[in-house]
């Protein structure tokens, strides 16, 4: 039996053969930004003048030739996320200042104990103005003991004690998105940027985003220079790959299509790649010329990022998470039934490619904005029979975490238009610890031990919902 209101499994795969969305949008592939560059890595090696570990005889010149070999054959495999630099053995704490003052603008620094004792370590750790992680071979040194204490006080680095290189893979992949959300751009609309100023300040400083705030007259005023000939063609389309339309008018449709045409040239124009919106805010303030819905839906498809209301610890969350696991995020009101130990996640807004930007987009129907009947926005039927992570940053220091089951899409005229229910271990737990303000963010996947690993390098602590 299924529940009341709930796609089975069986009906969203006979529902989605033949409806996928067409290939993701060359035009905006093709305005792709420093956000997307290569994680450039400095690669430093830590010895001694005497070596006394693994053995008094190693040769460190022929073991620093042997590990940097390797190395550089990882680096050119995986060159689509990672450059490697080479910047040599250090032997002495002395040495330390001068090798901080001459790394530039690296996202990150790789550090190989060659032998026991490495006198650097604890002054390169603490000096550090970037992350760094240890790559421990089986006997290079005893250094590792010392990594979890240097975090707990504060400093951002990872150890890695294995024989196989391979295990470097995601934390060199963290490097990748360490960079991405430094070199990020969001364009932040709204009527009062007061109120999210300083919150803009912390993340800038503690990840290195920028953010820009704009009212609604500058969206306004892009939304005037789309041409005509070009929204009614992504309009035909849209229409065509919709399951359906049931409530917009053809003018909210044209509106919302050509909202998202103006945020396409001002992600080329302003160089950004992501963009929040207060969304009733500037609507009550007749400011803004269309539903962004639409606009968010195709943005998250492609690999940017569109997010609701000027929630820019949504929009961090999903700039952080995304950019690691490949997947868009679902900024979501939960509704909790603990009765059924479910939550369902709901929102007027989503992406259909949930399962990752290469894979199949979910069916969708195009329905009006459901708390103000009007506009026009997409209605995705999101799979179920998969594991999700759900979270949010609260401030650049603290991010929730959980995890479910997508069960699969819910079809109610209450609430929002995309509803996704999951089952969890402790819904109860949850609603009675829940805090931070109403919005999580839902990614398809569990994703715990990336997080994990992405809050050792960027200094932020952990809180399990449930």
């Amino acid at each position: 039996m299924s529940c009341p209101g709930l796609w089975t499994r069986r009906e969203f795969g006979w529902l989605s053969g033949g409806w996928l969305l067409r290939p993701l949008l060359a035009s905006l592939q093709a305005s792709r930004g420093p956000w997307d560059d290569p994680a450039e890595v400095a690669v430093v090696y830590l010895a001694a003048d005497t070596p006394h570990w693994p053995r008094p005889d190693l040769d460190l010149a022929r073991e620093h030739q042997e590990v940097s070999a390797r190395l550089h054959q990882y680096a050119r495999q995986h060159s689509t996320y990672l450059r490697l630099v080479d910047k040599g053995i250090l032997r002495r704490a002395e040495e330390v200042p001068s090798f901080v003052n001459q790394l530039g603008d690296v996202d990150g620094v790789l550090m190989v104990p060659l032998c026991q004792p490495t006198p650097p370590l604890q002054p390169l750790v603490q000096q550090l103005p970037v992350p760094a992680v240890m790559f421990s071979r089986p006997y290079a040194t005893h250094g590792w003991s010392a990594i979890a204490g240097l975090r707990k006080s504060g400093c951002r680095v990872a150890v890695v004690a294995s024989s196989s290189y391979s295990e470097l893979d995601p934390y060199l992949r963290a490097f990748r998105t360490i960079r991405h959300v430094r070199k990020s751009r969001v364009l932040v609309g709204t009527e009062n940027p007061a109120g999210r100023q300083k919150l803009a300040d912390e993340y800038r400083q503690r990840f290195g985003t920028e953010f820009r705030f704009v009212g609604g007259k500058f969206f306004e005023e892009a939304f005037r220079r789309v041409d005509s000939t070009t929204v009614d063609r992504e309009v035909e389309k849209l229409v065509k790959e919709a399951l359906r339309v049931i409530e917009p008018s053809p003018q909210e449709i044209r509106n919302g299509v050509q909202f998202y045409l103006a945020i396409r040239d001002i992600l080329r124009r302003e160089q950004v790649n992501a963009v929040t919106i207060d969304c009733f805010g500037t609507l009550a303030a007749n400011t803004l010329p269309g539903y962004p819905c639409i606009a968010w839906s195709k943005l998250n498809d492609a690999g940017y990022y569109g997010v609701c209301e000027a929630d820019l610890n949504s929009a961090v969350t999903q700039l952080v998470v995304t950019s690691y696991a490949g997947v868009p995020g679902f900024v979501s009101d939960p509704v909790f039934d603990v009765g059924r130990n479910e939550v369902i996640h709901a929102h007027c807004v989503a992406a259909t490619r949930m399962l990752g930007f290469d894979k199949p987009a979910s069916p969708f129907l195009i329905r009006n904005h459901l708390e103000t009947n009007e506009g026009a926005t997409l209605q995705v039927l999101m799979p179920g029979g998969q594991p999700v992570t759900v979270a949010r940053f609260n401030g650049p220091r603290l991010m929730l975490l959980s995890t479910g089951e997508a069960i699969g899409a819910v079809e109610s005229d209450r609430g929002c238009r995309t509803q996704l229910r999951t089952r969890v271990t402790d819904a109860r737990r949850w609603l009675d610890s829940y805090q931070a303000g109403l919005h999580r963010v839902v990614f398809y996947g569990d994703h715990t031990r990336a997080i994990e690993i992405l809050s050792q390098l960027m200094g932020f602590e952990i809180l399990r919902e449930i």
